[in-house]
């Protein structure tokens, strides 16, 4: 899923509507527990909303989490099909550059191994060896594709991580945010479903070597499938770990929550933080759905189209996060554009829902046209064209 650009005036709408939110979390929330992260991050994934944070835009060394940009680019390339998983390319001396002290799945410069291995073995054993091999698929050399992981973080949104390689080696110029670790989390997981279970594999093995998933979360909590650990002297423990738990009032609907830990001091309290937070957005916090995707929200009149009316609605499910006894308070109210003027657009804006609790405005999303619409002929034009001036002078009038 891609985030849209949103016009100025959208996006001070959603500023209004994030305090106003921001206010009735005060009053209605449970406050979230103390860690011990430098800098952390909760986010509710299915409805896009930050349910809790401290410091999440500090400026931190990512460490490993930086694969989680290295492998996006390679899943573009697979979803692209300008690579294959089963495809077999051979390492250049380059791979040698992964220390003995530093993560590896110990694959050999000059000897062939399968993109399908590089990738379990950066994603699973965190291996630079395979991170470094990889680069060099697709960028050419390990510069180039750091030049593609930083384009394609600008692309995503995020506004404060820049890149210096592609394992996550101390560098002042290698840096990162828990925010745009959480949003990098959150594409990876929407952008590429059939390649994220890479990250629930609790171990793999290579060359008779079985090495096993650092993300200790994955044996304590059978709702969490990823996502990755990270590690070094300065950037201390961090781990991106997303879990997806069904709805108690609607099991056929998962709830997804992603948590990014920066900063801790030691491996246990990465993990034991991660476990409290996620813990805290499945109990604290109720998913609300609000409209179905493809289905009409409403039917409003159309002018100068070949159709006297419109499906508006959204395109796929909007759900909303709000503190548990809040969900009961909310109210969506329909804002359409007037008039509606074919041609329309399957999908194009057409309005916004605003939703409201305690006569608050809590967050304001679009509405779309589920359909094309085209432009009638001259007469339904002229005719149409008519009936609006007519209506503009009759609100004149009265």
């Amino acid at each position: 899923m891609r985030f849209p650009i949103l016009s100025s005036y959208f996006i001070s709408s959603l500023l209004g509507a994030w305090l106003a939110l921001t206010s009735i979390l005060a009053q209605a929330q449970v406050p979230p527990p103390t860690v011990l992260a430098r800098s952390w991050i909760l986010m509710d994934v299915t409805s896009n909303q930050v349910l809790a944070a401290g410091n999440p835009d500090e400026r931190v060394e990512p460490a490993s989490l930086t694969k989680l940009m290295t492998a996006y680019l390679v899943f573009e390339a697979l979803k692209a099909k300008k690579i294959d998983m089963a495809q077999t390319i051979v390492p250049s001396e380059a791979v040698r550059r992964a220390k003995p002290d530093e993560s590896r799945m110990f694959i050999q410069a000059h000897k062939p191994v399968t993109i399908s291995d590089l990738l379990h073995g950066m994603v699973v054993q965190s291996g630079n060896d395979a991170a470094i091999a990889l680069a060099e698929l697709i960028g050419g050399n390990e510069a180039n594709f750091v030049n593609l992981m930083n384009q394609a973080a600008q692309r995503l949104g995020m506004k404060h991580t820049h890149y210096a390689d592609v394992n996550g080696l101390p560098d002042p110029q290698h840096y990162t945010s828990a925010r745009d670790v959480a949003l990098l989390s959150a594409h990876l997981i929407q952008d590429f479903p059939e390649y994220y279970p890479l990250f629930e594999l609790k171990e793999y093995t290579y060359n008779k070597i079985r090495q096993f998933n650092r993300n200790r979360l994955l044996w304590l909590d059978s709702t969490v499938d990823g996502l990755k650990t990270g590690h070094t002297t300065a950037a201390g423990f961090c781990l991106a770990a997303s879990a997806k738990r069904p709805l108690p009032q609607a099991s056929d609907v998962n709830r997804r929550l992603v948590t990014v830990m920066m900063g801790e001091r030691k491996e246990h309290d990465r993990v034991q933080d991660s476990l409290k937070m996620l813990n805290y957005g499945y109990q604290a916090y109720d998913m609300v759905k609000l409209y179905a995707g493809a289905q009409p929200v409403d039917t409003p009149r159309l002018f100068k189209g070949v159709s006297n009316t419109l499906k508006v609605g959204v395109k796929s499910d909007k759900f909303i996060t709000v503190p548990r006894g809040v969900g009961e308070k909310i109210k969506p109210i329909v804002q359409l554009d007037a008039p509606l003027l074919a041609p329309i657009k399957d999908g194009q804006a057409v309005g916004v829902v605003k939703v409201m609790a305690n006569d608050q405005e809590i967050a304001v999303f679009p509405l779309v046209a589920l359909e094309e619409v085209k432009e009638a002929g001259l007469l339904g034009r002229l005719w149409d064209t008519a009936l609006l001036w007519l209506s503009k002078m009759w609100r004149k009038w009265v």
